[in-house]
């Protein structure tokens, strides 16, 4: 059988639907999963242990018999844990068949077979009764149905199914307990990842300003959680507003409700300001008493800071208010935590909600289009003034009056900036409906309705009277475009200059005029347990889980490049970034392919975890921009990433654990090629003591 997976098409810069082998999806959901990273988060294995046990105690003291269920069991580790502690029985539901059939020779393995059942089933399908799948409800809940924003992994309805069919009244729940806390903050870094700012230009006739529409102001903005690595967000770059607030807590052993709620909690501004964001995370209590507690918590509200665990599967979530908002010290406000059955949201009242009738239930929508079109990484870059003026500063060595400019980028403003630059005529390309809507509303609220032309249709499509048979003099990309999800899918901008070469007119100018693949050899400082094998997981040999991993990772597509962004994941470069490939956009994309070959000699000591990738666009001979490494490593090899994109990170199998003894090999051997017929980089990096294998056996589309 065959199955239809998506895949960014770099040569039309659209996704597509490839027919893949029926094991395609889940190899990629193993390979890409976060077991890893739970099985190495000691802190919740050692929580959720003592939790257990502490659960099957006091159900034995009662004399009864402990009987768990155990909802989304993965590897089976808790299950596990559970009969260890004295359970009698456990009921193990796990609805990803792979990850069953994983956990069944897990336990096996064990040798808990006898005391451990599982369920390959959605937990809302399962039955209790003398012909279903549990003979009698459960006594002990356990659980590890949680995100980033707690929620929304859909633990709510989980719950409140299990609580009414599955499990007895006053259950003994692990966890017991989850609060969530927040904090509010004004930040102008992260406000401009959900706001459109007034982007500044200089020109002949003097400072031009870019005003966002009044809609895109008002827009409350994307409904989703922003969830990042707190930690990596400089103090510098928020103010605190408020005490850390405890918002609201969820009982997991009474019964649970999805229900739509809101909670409020009165304070008392530490200091005057702007309320822009939310900071949030929460902490689960694994017993009634509250003394066996797991946190979320960023390392200033953390207890013993020096002993956070790094974990990747929970972060830290970051919200926007739906608008700014002054505040001032010492003036009463309420902070609103508003949630449904999978999402939480934040409000700012002057009132109690209980005395405001105005408070609104429904989660934030946007209305505008520029939050369907630009995520938040994008918004932060179309909001850096620096970038612009670097733009700017290119734009002004080529442009003359007469030029005629055609702008070819999803949704970007580079149009409006050669506009003000004194381009005589502007052509900008939008092949999608909300791009094409939200630059007319751009252009309306700064009087250019008539000035730069819209022009809705793939570029290829392109035809002289579109451009009002003028030839192009000056063909500018950012590039950007919504569907790139490695560093080299805009690489679709060098396909859209060959196929409008018809309209380019003698010494036309293409900005960039190239662009580069580069590449480095890391050592992550946390990053690695990702793709870290565990082995042994609390006293529980869990090799299977690691083999189903690394299987999945050696599957055709599954061992690949990922994108990462790699501000939040500090490392250190072993040796100096090597220029890989180049890409000259001045000529047509050739009809051969371009393959690069060498080795990387490791300058640094440490742990080799991974080759990371990124590209530089070349405006012109003096101005580059890159979207990996910003500036020459210091001197302990500490990086510094183009926060606004994501890099592309090719981990070294096996990826070695920080614990191992320093050594191994000093050079990375590489082979990288580009396939200009469907706009493919394969590629192989090699650790020089790695045994032989294929070369170019990893496809990166």
């Amino acid at each position: 059988m065959k199955i239809f997976c998506s895949r960014a098409n770099p040569t039309t810069g659209s996704v597509e639907w490839l027919e893949e082998d029926e094991h395609y999806d889940y190899h990629q959901e193993i390979a890409r999963s976060s077991y890893a990273d739970m099985l190495h988060d000691k802190d919740r294995n050692i929580k959720y242990y003592q939790g257990i046990r502490a659960a099957v105690s006091r159900v034995k003291d009662r004399g009864q018999k402990a009987l768990v269920l155990d909802i989304g069991t993965g590897t089976g580790l808790l299950s596990m844990m559970a009969v260890t502690a004295g359970a009698d029985f456990c009921y193990a539901i796990e609805v990803f068949k792979p990850m069953a059939d994983a956990a069944v020779k897990i336990v096996e393995k064990n040798g808990f077979s006898d005391k451990i059942l599982v369920i390959n089933k959605h937990s809302t399908e399962v039955t209790v009764g003398p012909e279903g799948d549990m003979p009698c409800r459960a006594n002990i809940l356990v659980t590890e149905l949680f995100d980033t924003e707690l929620i929304g992994e859909g633990a709510l309805p989980s719950y409140e199914h299990a609580h009414r069919h599955l499990v007895e009244e006053n259950c003994e729940a692990v966890p017991h307990r989850a609060t969530i806390y927040a904090q509010l903050v004004e930040s102008r870094r992260m406000w401009s990842w959900n706001k459109l700012f007034p982007i500044h230009l200089q020109t002949s006739l003097g400072e031009q300003v870019i005003v966002p529409p009044v809609d895109l102001e008002n827009c409350p903005g994307a409904p989703s959680v922003c969830d990042i690595q707190l930690n990596q967000v400089s103090p510098a770059d928020f103010t605190v507003l408020s005490d850390v607030l405890p918002m609201f807590s969820i009982d997991f052993s009474k019964q649970v409700s999805s229900s739509a709620a809101c909670h409020s909690r009165q304070f008392e501004p530490l200091t005057s300001g702007r309320a822009q964001v939310v900071l949030s995370w929460w902490d689960i209590e694994m017993d009634p008493e509250g003394k066996i507690r797991c946190t979320t918590a960023p390392f200033w509200a953390h207890s013993d800071p020096e002993e956070m665990q790094w974990r990747d599967h929970w972060m830290q979530c970051v919200y926007f208010l739906p608008q700014e908002e002054p505040v001032v010290q010492g003036s009463a406000l309420c902070l609103v935590a508003h949630h449904d059955d999978y999402c939480v949201w934040y409000s700012l009242q002057r009132t109690s909600p209980e005395k405001n009738e105005r408070v609104h239930q429904m989660r934030p929508v946007c209305d505008c289009q520029a939050h369907l079109l630009w995520n938040r990484p994008r918004f932060g870059e179309i909001n850096d003034q620096d970038r612009t003026d670097r733009y700017i500063q290119a734009l002004s060595t080529v442009l003359k009056p007469d030029s005629v400019c055609l702008c070819v980028s999803d949704g970007s403003l580079l149009s409006v900036l050669a506009h003000h630059l004194g381009v005589e005529q502007v052509f900008t390309v939008e092949s999608s409906a909300a791009s094409h809507k939200l630059l007319r509303k751009i252009f309306k609220a700064n009087h250019l309705e008539d000035k730069i032309n819209i022009i809705e249709k793939r570029p290829e499509l392109l035809t002289s009277e579109d451009l009002k048979s003028r030839k192009v003099s000056l063909l500018l990309g950012e590039p950007f475009f919504t569907t790139s999800l490695l560093p080299w899918h805009s690489l679709y901008f060098w396909y859209v200059r060959t196929a409008v070469d018809q309209h380019l007119g003698p010494g036309a100018v293409v900005m960039p005029q190239a662009a580069s693949l580069h590449a480095v050899v890391v050592e992550f400082r946390d990053l690695w347990r990702i793709r870290s094998p565990c082995g042994d997981c609390e006293g529980f040999d869990v090799h299977i889980m690691d083999d189903m991993i690394k299987r999945a990772l050696d599957f055709r597509e599954s061992r690949e490049a990922e994108p990462h962004p790699l501000w939040e994941y500090p490392c250190r470069s072993l040796s100096e970034p090597r220029q890989i490939l180049a890409f000259d956009f001045r000529q047509l994309v050739p009809p051969r392919p371009l393959c690069a070959e060498g080795t990387m000699e490791l300058r640094r000591p440490g742990r080799s975890h991974a080759a990371v990738l990124w590209m530089e666009y070349h405006l012109t001979p003096e101005c580059t921009l890159s979207t990996g490494l910003l500036e020459p490593a210091d001197p302990e090899g500490g990086c510094c990433w183009n926060p606004h994109c994501k890099q592309a990170v090719y981990f070294f199998s096996p990826v070695l654990d920080p614990r191992a003894p320093l050594g191994g090999p000093q050079t990375v051997s590489y082979v990288v090629e580009f396939h200009p017929g469907t706009g493919d980089i394969t590629m192989e990096f090699r650790l020089a003591d790695t045994p032989d294998s294929p070369l170019l056996g990893n496809k990166v589309a």
